[in-house]
């Protein structure tokens, strides 16, 4: 993927457009580069959830994929909430839908559903709670113990779950994103051989998030050094810590906020092909063409927003 700088003309009239429209605009972590440098706001799912939730502007611009738009607009129905290009979907997010998921709740009657934020507003209004990576662990927790659990769609990070809250009656939905999926164990050995001092960070949807965890057991991988952790964890722990080389496991775009944050350190992806097709689609000329040509407002409508608000608000109130 080629970075693109922002040209002075082009941010200038992103500039203007934002003033103009009493605008903002959030990005994920996983945006391109020059996409995370003109945002408002770069986060996680979580942050980003929390910012349009609490935001004045009367515009929210989102760089992302298109659940974290709809999220967006559930949380801020008031606002005008703008998505550049539609084509931005989830692979994680199209490997359950809310036929399927009530299917699978009508053989568990009375369990209670945990999904990740990496869903559709359908799949969420068929949901009791939503979580993210940076909180799932905690939403799992509040849950009685006696209670069965649903958790979906992500079978790494519900498998991460599992393990670290001991939960036997929890069943997890075989779902995945195709680009942590790809991240495996083996690449990472590897990164890890050529750099011995390195730290570890590895985001519980990849696919060697659970022989991470093994691993950690059974003394393979330092422990000191190895850190699972949601996107947000990872930045927050490279900043403080005091090691100067990171081998980062989860999508690459992430690697220019942690170098924007600590530009004298250095951060090695595990896996340098780990690149979501879906997070690179939006660019500078379709934010400014966005905020132009009111294009795309993002909807959702009254009955599916009303339920899926629940389990939104429960997860941004747990955090």
């Amino acid at each position: 993927m080629t970075t693109v700088s922002i040209t002075p003309r082009l941010g200038a009239d992103i500039r203007e457009w934002k003033q103009r429209r009493n605008a903002i605009i959030l990005a994920h972590n996983y945006e391109r580069p020059e996409v995370q440098d003109v945002a408002d706001e770069v986060g996680d799912s979580l942050a980003l959830a929390r910012t349009a939730a609490a935001t004045d502007a009367d515009v929210i611009v989102f760089c992302g994929v298109h659940f974290m738009a709809e999220t967006a607009a559930i949380v801020n129905p008031t606002k005008t909430v703008l998505f550049p290009d539609l084509n931005a979907g989830c692979s994680l997010a199209d490997s359950i839908s809310a036929d399927e998921l009530r299917a699978w709740k009508a053989q568990y009657p009375g369990a209670v559903v945990i999904a990740y934020v990496n869903t559709s507003a359908e799949v969420k209004a068929e949901s009791d709670y939503c979580c993210t990576s940076a909180n799932a662990v905690q939403v799992v927790r509040s849950i009685p113990a006696d209670r069965e659990i649903l958790f979906l769609p992500d079978l790494f990070l519900g498998s991460y779950v599992q393990r670290v809250t001991q939960r036997e009656n929890m069943h997890i939905w075989m779902g995945e994103c195709h680009v942590h999926a790809g991240i495996a164990a083996s690449q990472v050995e590897t990164v890890l051989k050529e750099h011995p001092e390195a730290e570890l960070l590895v985001h519980p949807e990849c696919g060697c998030s659970t022989s991470s965890l093994y691993q950690l057991a059974d003394g393979t991988l330092p422990a000191e050094r190895t850190h699972v952790l949601s996107t947000s964890g990872m930045l927050k722990c490279a900043r403080d810590s005091t090691a100067q080389e990171f081998i980062v496991a989860t999508e690459v775009g992430i690697l220019h906020q942690m170098q924007r944050h600590s530009p004298d350190k250095r951060f090695m992806a595990a896996n340098r092909e780990a690149v979501c097709p879906f997070m690179k689609m939006i660019t500078l000329e379709k934010v400014l063409d966005a905020l132009q040509q009111n294009r795309h407002v993002v909807t959702v409508p009254n009955a599916v927003a009303k339920r899926a608000r629940v389990a939104i608000d429960r997860m941004i109130a747990i955090g």
